[in-house]
């Protein structure tokens, strides 16, 4: 009798445990930065060694058709952490440049939003960003963190605010120093002829000018020139830097073993919240430049010190998933690996190295439209509840995973505003075959460039719809989201 009632106590703690693995999971968002997707095994590679991100395709499933909301890093974030397209929160430019390059800029996504990350955090989750941010930080004031990852959900933040850029690590070149020689040299000419010119007038008493007006006009022109030398001579202290919540913990930044610290800070997160679900983003620096790696994989892949990051970053994932494993929680997460776009693939170094990646068989990269721009990987691992080896060839989005995990969660999807991701469950566990999405929208920064539409009569996939030249028959016959 005692034994009977053992065995019906514990198949009733059993069942209740699978009933809330399965709607409590832990949340393990992984994002890269500019990785292509022929960069990984599990989408054929064969050069490169990324054992760790192919086994989240082989203990679970790969999409084929996964889209990126947008080609560049703001706009492709701001998507993902709100299930909207970027354009509907104002977090898509109508300038050529789309993305935060400063740490003082004063745009970010707008509290207004709403963010996974906030839903989950009101369920009990415990959250975490580590890594890139590149939402914004200040509003008014250098300390009012209004676009700071603690005011959008996050309990924890280690990482960096803004982006790796190449002016952070000496000897890598710079992104603006090009730009700035161009937009100063005509503004340089005129003021030299102008002062040239009235000196000339001046001498020959064709004009009286005063020297004192010279004398100001050449005294503000060398301070305008000194100025910019003296930022971009101390850019790295300025906006390169690593903080830990609110508090800027080193600066400038150094790249001294940076993936070991952020998959530490992301391992001990986990060991803090093994009794209570959490929701962890950890978005890698890996593999934007400027280019790192730790001298444990520095020199040892087959491509350059582009490789030696990939395969970095792949150890790291093996990081994750072995600390899941050793806490018994892997069958109670849900694990996602994505990156923010496809490969840059125009990144050559001075020494003629290359530093993009591989988009494979697709066209284009990073701040572009055409299919390697937007096709990322998409590998979602949950042992027990999504099946292994899967993969699924239908049309799906970064933005999806807003609505797939709020209602793992059980937290409630936000009324009032228009949610273009569409909760992947059904899809990835088997009980429908089509994505919801008919329609998928492309855009670069604000505008409208193409659209891929997969017609609920037809298996085939529509891609590139010439909106540009046709952006009123594009609006009239409803390709054109209005909300």
């Amino acid at each position: 009798m005692k034994l009977l009632l053992f065995l019906i106590i514990y198949q009733c703690t059993i069942n209740s445990f699978k009933t809330q693995s399965a709607s409590n999971p832990n949340i393990i968002l992984l994002m890269a930065d500019d990785l292509g997707i022929g960069d990984l095994g599990c989408y054929g590679n064969r050069t490169l060694r990324t054992p760790n991100i192919d086994r989240l395709a082989e203990e679970g499933v790969t999409l084929t058709q996964h889209i990126a909301a947008s080609p560049l890093c703001t706009p492709s974030r701001a998507a993902f952490l709100t299930g909207r397209y970027p354009i509907r929160s104002g977090m898509a430019a109508f300038s050529r440049v789309g993305v935060f390059l400063f740490s003082a800029s004063s745009g970010g996504l707008p509290s207004e939003e709403i963010t996974f990350s906030k839903l989950l955090k009101k369920r009990g989750y415990a959250t975490a960003l580590i890594g890139k941010w590149h939402l914004g930080m200040n509003c008014e004031s250098n300390n009012d963190f209004c676009h700071h990852p603690l005011s959008h959900g996050f309990d924890y933040f280690y990482g960096l605010p803004v982006t790796n850029l190449r002016d952070c690590r000496p000897g890598q070149g710079s992104v603006f120093l090009k730009g700035v020689q161009k937009s100063l040299v005509i503004p340089i000419q005129i003021a030299g002829i102008t002062l040239v010119c009235l000196a000339i007038v001046q001498y020959i008493g064709l004009l009286k000018v005063p020297f004192q007006a010279l004398g100001y006009c050449l005294v503000i022109t060398a301070l305008s020139l000194a100025g910019l030398i003296f930022f971009f001579y101390h850019f790295r202290h300025l906006n390169c830097f690593l903080m830990r919540d609110h508090q800027i913990i080193q600066q400038p930044l150094s790249y001294d073993n940076l993936t070991q610290r952020l998959t530490k800070e992301a391992v001990q997160f986990i060991g803090r919240n093994t009794d209570a679900p959490f929701l962890l983003v950890l978005s890698y620096l890996h593999v934007h430049t400027a280019l790192y790696a730790s001298k444990t994989f520095k020199g040892k892949s087959k491509h350059g010190l582009y490789g030696d990051a990939v395969e970095e970053m792949d150890w790291s994932v093996g990081q994750v998933l072995d600390v899941l494993e050793k806490y018994e929680l892997s069958d109670k997460t849900l694990v996602y690996f994505t990156s923010d776009q496809g490969a840059h693939v125009e990144e050559i170094s001075s020494s003629g190295e290359v530093h993009g990646g591989y988009n494979g068989i697709y066209k284009g990269g990073k701040s572009t439209n055409w299919e390697g721009g937007i096709r990322v990987p998409g590998l979602l691992r949950w042992p027990g509840v999504l099946q292994a080896g899967v993969s699924i060839d239908e049309p799906t989005s970064n933005m999806d995973i807003f609505p797939t995990i709020v209602k793992l969660a059980k937290a409630q999807l936000p009324s009032g505003r228009i949610l273009d991701g569409h909760d992947l469950m059904p899809l990835l566990q088997g009980k429908v075959a089509r994505s919801k999405h008919e329609f998928l929208f492309h855009y670069c920064n604000a505008y409208l460039n193409a659209v891929r539409w997969h017609p609920g009569n037809s298996q085939h996939v529509f891609f590139h719809i010439a909106v540009k030249q046709n952006f009123w028959t594009a609006w009239r016959v409803g390709l054109i989201p209005t909300g």
